[in-house]
């Protein structure tokens, strides 16, 4: 972690933190804005306060605790509701909300200190504090980040249930034939479908068959012509090959005007890109370099190879020979490269396998600009990814191309194993597979997803997503609105919920925001006797004490007033140390903002 900033926690402040039941009591919201009123203060004396600290600078502590501690003590509370002690599988399903899986590369030490834990203890282990720190250490920023909702889809369970509803009405599709023309593909059940996603940022969600290997097919071509021009560079891939759609099957003997095969994504294309790929190497260290790039796409989860397939291509390939002898003959091939060998490559690739859960983070790092979203490792150029989503949104789809382009506006590429390879720039990327065929090779359930997504959700590349107010964007955190933000903020203080207002300050909620009154949550919490809420206020969050109201109180004239007497001396004790901490003779033309997680992360 580079340049910490964090919340400290004096040691002479303990952070109390307890289940506060919620004060069942009335509320008033005053119309021009969401202010909550509690106890008036109108008829209160304005007591003598010192007016030069109007203005305040906190500095901090040199006996501070660590700069983590604090944050992540307030993680743990915000995870476990404010209790000391939660059983294990609390934290990991509060993970699974995020959308961060258990099986994330980043979280493999905290997961396998946890599996240690679970093996040395008898009985359910519960995690408490202890335990929380030593497990999480290492990964307190993309934590802190998950539970901000500062990820790409912030409300992730949400959307998650969302893509549930999406998949399960799909399901009752019942059209389309599993093909039968490669012998292996028809042992498939019409029945398999699933779908995985994974956004830039590593969350994930699977629904259905999602571990149940499959060949990619076609949908390897988009991978390998990104291999080959991240290796080689546009200009000398598409020497040998064009970039338009052509307007034919996909299997057809045809070539452009230049004699080079229209595009990557049909056939006669993705067997010239298999020539260009380690044009000087062996057949073996080919398939070896293609599946480790493969790998590093899908973040080392299930790449496989089904040799069955594989054998099952190369004696139902008639079509494809064709293809590669016309070729042949027009003088299609680099120099050097062997026919033979580019078909036996180009059906090699056709035969890796992959299953929904990996498929979907190879698709992810295609939207993610070539950089892995679990791995953060860059995998294929810019240049690479760009050129590859182009061509995957005008030829990726077979003679339905213009059709996907036109209702689901996203770069996508199908596979005749019922596979289809969907890709939402910047935001995820998704893999759908069922095996039931339309008339042109597409999934029927998957091609169904896709627009069932689009017209729920603001995805197509052109849907304005400013004015368009028809579909959701799940990209937009709820509560962004600031009168929503002082009300959830009053209300957890006039409640005394601490848990919630430790949700706030996690997500970098400004905690000394006021109401139609100018009074703050501390105002609040002080007026109605919530020391648990005054004290994390104060502690954790240092707000201003010195904040008046439209009468002229601060928090601890409104404590007085309402004989709170312990919550008085916390908030006399906080001012004294305000004053201490203050720089003599400065006053700041605007009051600075204390130390927030923000600035730690």
């Amino acid at each position: 972690m580079n340049c910490l900033r964090a919340l400290r926690l004096s040691n002479s402040l303990q952070l109390i933190v307890k289940n506060t039941e919620a004060a069942k009591k009335v509320f008033i919201i005053q119309p021009a804005a969401c202010c909550l009123s509690t106890k008036s203060t109108a008829a209160s004396q304005t007591r003598p306060r010192p007016t030069h600290l109007d203005h305040f600078h906190l500095k901090m502590n040199v006996h501070s605790k660590p700069a983590s501690s604090g944050v992540e003590d307030m993680l743990f509370y915000t995870i476990t509701d404010g209790k000391e002690q939660v059983p294990i599988s609390h934290f990991t399903t509060a993970l699974k909300k995020t959308g961060l899986h258990p099986s994330d590369p980043r979280l493999k030490d905290c997961m396998e200190k946890l599996r240690q834990a679970v093996n040395e203890s008898v009985g359910e282990v519960m995690m408490d504090r202890d335990l929380f720190h030593r497990c999480v250490g290492g990964n307190i920023v993309l934590l802190i980040q998950a539970f901000r909702k500062k990820f790409i889809i912030p409300e992730f369970d949400v959307f998650a249930q969302k893509i549930n509803e999406i998949y399960n009405t799909v399901q009752n599709q019942g059209d389309g034939k599993v093909a039968d023309y490669i012998p292996q593909l028809a042992k498939f059940s019409p029945e398999l479908w699933g779908v995985s996603l994974c956004t830039v940022d590593g969350q994930r969600h699977s629904v259905g068959d999602t571990k149940q290997p499959f060949c990619l097919q076609s949908c390897v071509k988009p991978l390998q012509y990104a291999i080959a021009v991240h290796e080689a560079g546009t200009e000398k891939v598409h020497r040998y090959v064009g970039m338009e759609p052509s307007g034919l099957k996909f299997n057809m003997l045809s070539l452009d005007d230049e004699d080079k095969p229209h595009n990557p994504m049909v056939n006669a294309g993705a067997i010239v890109i298999s020539s260009l790929i380690k044009p000087r190497s062996n057949k073996a260290e080919k398939f070896d370099y293609v599946m480790e790039f493969v790998k590093k796409m899908a973040g080392q989860e299930y790449v496989g190879f089904s040799n069955a397939t594989f054998q099952s291509e190369k004696e139902t390939g008639d079509r494809n020979f064709a293809i590669g002898y016309y070729m042949k003959e027009k003088k299609c091939f680099p120099p050097g490269a062997d026919m033979i060998d580019a078909l036996d490559f180009y059906f090699q690739l056709c035969s890796i396998e992959v299953t929904c859960e990996s498929g979907s983070i190879m698709a992810a790092t295609l939207a993610n600009g070539g950089i892995c979203p679990i791995t953060g490792e860059r995998v294929l150029s810019a240049e690479a990814v760009r050129n590859t989503l182009s061509l995957m949104h005008s030829c990726g789809m077979y003679d339905f191309s213009g059709q996907m382009a036109f209702h689901v506006g996203l770069p996508a590429k199908s596979g005749v194993s019922g596979a289809i390879l969907l890709v939402i720039p910047n935001v995820m990327g998704v893999m759908c597979w069922s095996p039931p065929l339309d008339r042109v090779g597409n999934s029927v359930r998957g091609i169904h997803f896709c627009e069932e997504l689009v017209s729920l959700f603001n995805f197509h590349n052109y849907d304005n997503l400013r004015h368009f107010v028809k579909k959701q964007d799940p990209r937009r955190q709820d509560g962004d609105d600031r009168n929503k933000s002082v009300f959830n903020l009053m209300f957890a203080a006039y409640s005394g919920d601490v848990s919630a207002l430790r949700r706030f300050a996690l997500s970098s909620m400004d905690m000394d925001l006021k109401d139609y009154d100018s009074r703050t949550a501390l105002h609040i919490a002080a007026a109605e006797g919530h020391i648990e809420v005054v004290k994390f206020l104060t502690e954790t969050c240092k707000v201003n004490p010195f904040v008046e109201d439209r009468w002229g109180n601060l928090p601890v004239d409104d404590a007085m007033q309402f004989g709170h007497d312990e919550i008085v001396q916390v908030l006399k004790d906080y001012q004294q140390v305000c004053r201490q901490q203050e720089t003599p003779h400065t006053e700041p033309k605007h009051p600075p903002k204390l130390d927030t997680i923000e600035g730690m992360v």
